[in-house]
């Protein structure tokens, strides 16, 4: 969850550098991931507490 934004905030920072896109692309798919990772969390959560047995 950290790592996605530090990375974005390094990448826009270094405009100039080589390693630009590269590291703007990664900080992307790393934001996306994390995103993605919480609401599948929160929904095994949530599933497990609400789920009837059957």
């Amino acid at each position: 969850m950290f790592a996605g934004p530090t990375l974005l905030h390094l990448a826009l920072d270094n405009q100039d550098k080589p390693l630009y896109v590269p590291l703007l692309i990664l900080a992307f798919i790393l934001c996306i991931a994390a995103v993605v990772f919480l609401f599948l969390g929160i929904n095994t959560i949530l599933d497990s507490m609400f789920k009837k047995k059957k």
